[in-house]
């Protein structure tokens, strides 16, 4: 298959260097990218770390391409947890001519997390290296180092304490509870952008996703039924009591709104409002995402032959554009899951409008959702910052 523009823009300015990051929009080709810089060196061994999920997709993607000979496809997680995988691939680096590629390499942004250190112990012994992200570098600062780190450390030639005393700013705030005094830092501003910026442009390729195609969204409300609302009322009561929350330090919010989600979950009208998309579209190009187990079982019992997934495990690394419409039956409270999720199907080689149904309950909960998703907010920020009883109003 030819290269696309983008795709050979890339490999103009990267394959002349040993590091370099892919910083391209999910649907742009940057897997494809990555494997045509990845043959265009020799080496002895070709290492390719990935999330878990996306290990089986990743390798038909490349062998798609024409198959990698000297090819190990390892999960960033295995990686994390397994000492035995640790220290095996830690003698196979260390005794071969190695290509190292970290594919969503914002999983190494947290430099104390496991799997961030085994990650760059084992970059220094790789003689190549290749960074792959769909989200654009300026989003959080803080995520750069580590992804720089692992390169090379004399990209940016300073630790993280030095990273965050030069281009960040902290606010400290010191909390007290049951006698026990707590510091958080909160970054505030960046500082010195154009100059962070200066020291990894040249090893950085970006590429945003332009296709001529449309994203169409529509919400779908539903009603639930008398005695889903009933037992949504009843869980309400009893997890937003004042005491109970003081007594549980408000940790319990996410897991009641779950409760309440998953009460009403597989309510009638909802199957309904789903018959009703069913009959205007092509079922074979129809992808249905789910969050409950007991959604996706009644799903796949009622209707056979649709393709049913869920948000943990599909909505990262695959490729869907054979579908060109999505129903969101279970809201999630996870914006990019949700973001990534729509670029299963709107990527590079979409030919058809790509449509997205919401389907929206009749209670506060589901309006709470979407506008938290909108703003790009968790539901438990949005808890912290407005308090139980504004919850509870809304709710």
């Amino acid at each position: 298959m030819e290269l696309l523009h983008q795709q050979t823009k890339a490999i103009d300015k990267l394959h002349r260097l040993k590091v370099g990051a892919l910083f391209m929009e999910p649907g742009t080709g940057k897997t494809r990218t990555a494997y045509e810089l990845v043959k265009s060196v020799k080496s002895d061994y070709i290492l390719w770390l990935t999330p878990f999920q996306t290990k089986q997709n990743l390798l038909d993607e490349i062998n798609k391409c024409g198959g990698l000979d000297v090819l190990e496809i390892v999960g960033i997680e295995t990686l994390s947890s397994s000492d035995k995988t640790y220290l095996d691939l830690h003698n196979k680096v260390n005794s071969r001519k190695t290509f190292l590629i970290v594919d969503e390499s914002l999983k190494i942004k947290n430099w104390e997390a496991n799997r961030t250190k085994r990650i760059l112990e084992l970059s220094k012994f790789c003689e190549y290296k290749l960074a792959l992200n769909g989200t654009p570098i300026t989003r959080n600062l803080l995520d750069v180092w580590a992804q720089f780190e692992f390169l090379s450390p004399k990209i940016l030639n300073m630790g993280i304490a030095e990273f965050k005393n030069t281009f960040c700013e902290w606010v400290k705030i010191t909390k007290r509870h049951n006698g026990k005094t707590m510091i958080k830092e909160f970054i505030s501003k960046y500082h010195n952008v154009d100059y962070l910026y200066s020291l990894i442009k040249h090893y950085v390729y970006e590429c945003d996703l332009e296709l001529t195609i449309e994203q169409q969204h529509q919400d779908i409300t539903y009603t639930l039924g008398k005695e889903e609302k009933q037992r949504y009322s009843e869980l309400k009561e009893k997890y937003l009591d004042n005491e109970r929350l003081a007594f549980l330090n408000n940790n319990i919010f996410l897991e009641m709104t779950m409760k309440m989600q998953h009460e009403y979950c597989c309510t009638e009208d909802k199957f309904i409002q789903l018959d009703k998309i069913l009959k205007e579209h092509e079922l074979n190009k129809i992808i249905v995402y789910t969050k409950y187990i007991v959604s996706r079982e009644a799903l796949q019992k009622r209707y056979p032959d649709l393709q049913v997934l869920s948000y943990q495990k599909h909505s990262l690394g695959l490729n869907l554009q054979k579908y060109n419409t999505t129903i969101y039956w279970d809201k999630t409270f996870d914006y990019a899951q949700m973001t990534q999720s729509e670029f299963r199907t709107y990527r590079t080689g979409q030919i058809d409008n790509c449509k997205y149904y919401s389907m929206t309950g009749d209670v506060g909960l589901e309006k709470m959702i979407n506008d938290n998703i909108k703003k790009k907010q968790s539901l438990l920020d949005y808890f912290k910052k407005v308090g139980s009883e504004q919850i509870k109003k809304e709710l």
